[in-house]
């Protein structure tokens, strides 16, 4: 090692040189984000995703204030939800065997004209089995969210560690969207126009899904025919686990917002709302720098989490609750991103989108009934008691999850 000589006082002292320091380490994400490709298509992975936490209050609040009827806004609203739940798994299936740009395009074409469509019927008046027609057709929109994470499955094949990093990304971006999507809307139908929500929702969705469909190098191949039908069957036991987490989502939310209200909350209730989603957002990408930990850990903390918003708010306490509630959405991301790894390990070779879009489509059961559930709850008990069904969903899951079993399928890379 190189000496440095320095003089002190009259005396000459030879003193090593300063070690040089050693360039830091790039962490998961900077690697994950290195690869080529992957920056584009996140970005436009993103752009189309927000539109996914806007339609559903912009029409709402574009119907409602319209035509006067939250009723008829709310019947449109879960008519397309349960257009969804029947079309998406038909919409992924044709992504996996033609590819995502052949797919994905046409599909968003079709749901975005559903979406100017029902903006149309509002304006003109139209007939109201015209809106449910209009809402329905967006039931074609591609289940990003699940080509993002081929794509991730796709590239990151021999990369155990990246993957998971890769997988608890979507997840804080799902959480991030649903948060963000939400307060958007409601800022353009009320600041700008009621039907602001509904087109700019649309258009976010078309130009994100043509940025993503334009990467082409980092799209997975398209599966060869395979001989059977959906993977339902080979992924009902984890669709068991699926479905109670979306009661538990459909659930909280119905459950703070009834309680908030009573409390006089007002215009805060969304942003004692969104500290839930933050929390979540903030685990998931902290949960992708650290190592997984099994699925029966995530979901026993998630149950004892799950108990805090309900002590919190039979105490009575405002900032307990949302304490809470931030806790609980730091316990939810972890067990997401764990229970997504097990539809990746059980979904047949070729049948990922599909197999995905499948576990959605269980959480948007879920979350129906959660919503119906706590609603009736609330009605009958008040609003403190109902917030033991998320915490008892999360206990079924808890139970669910015995019956998954990865054990002899395809590993997740």
């Amino acid at each position: 090692m190189p000496q440095l000589m320095t003089v002190t006082g009259s005396t000459l002292v030879i003193a090593p040189a300063p070690r040089p320091r050693r360039p830091r380490a790039p962490g998961p994400y900077a690697r994950l984000f290195s690869r080529p490709g992957t920056r584009a298509f996140t970005a436009g992975n993103l752009l189309a995703r927000l539109p996914m936490g806007m339609f559903g209050i912009s029409a709402v609040m574009m119907i409602a204030g319209q035509r006067g009827s939250y009723a008829l806004a709310g019947a449109v609203t879960a008519t397309g939800l349960a257009a969804t739940a029947l079309v998406a798994p038909w919409t992924a299936r044709l992504v996996d065997r033609y590819g995502q740009a052949r797919i994905a395009v046409p599909a968003t074409l079709i749901a975005v004209l559903g979406s100017v469509g029902l903006v149309l019927c509002v304006r003109a008046h139209a007939p109201a089995w015209t809106l449910f027609a209009a809402y329905a057709a967006t039931a074609t929109t591609p289940n990003i969210g699940g080509m993002s994470r081929a794509r991730w499955t796709h590239l990151l094949r021999d990369s155990p560690a990246a993957h998971h990093t890769a997988m608890s990304f979507e997840q804080a971006a799902d959480e991030l969207c649903f948060m963000l999507g939400p307060v958007a809307a409601a800022f353009l139908c009320s600041a700008a126009f009621p039907e602001a929500g509904t087109l700019t929702a649309a258009a976010l969705l078309l130009t994100g899904m043509l940025v993503f469909t334009s990467q082409r190098r980092t799209e997975p191949p398209a599966a060869a025919p395979r001989a059977g039908g959906s993977p339902l069957r080979t992924l009902l036991p984890v669709l068991a686990l699926f479905a109670p987490l979306g009661v538990l989502f459909g659930s909280m939310e119905v459950t703070s917002i009834a309680y908030l209200g009573s409390r006089g909350l007002g215009a805060a209730t969304g942003l004692v709302l969104a500290l839930q989603a933050a929390g979540s957002c903030a685990a998931g990408l902290l949960y992708g720098a650290l190592r997984p930990r099994s699925l029966r850990t995530c979901l026993i903390a998630l149950t004892a989490a799950l108990t805090l918003p309900w002590a919190a708010a039979a105490a009575g306490s405002l900032p307990l609750l949302a304490a809470a509630l931030l806790l609980a959405g730091m316990a939810t991301a972890p067990t997401m991103v764990t229970a997504m790894s097990r539809v990746h390990a059980l979904a047949p070779e070729g049948r990922l989108n599909e197999s995905m879009t499948l576990a959605v489509t269980a959480i948007l059961s879920g979350i129906a009934l959660g919503s119906a559930a706590a609603g009736s709850l609330v009605d009958h008990l008040g609003a403190t008691a109902p917030y033991a069904l998320p915490a008892a969903a999360a206990l079924l899951a808890l139970v669910a999850s015995r019956a998954v079993r990865v054990s002899g399928t395809r590993q997740v890379p």
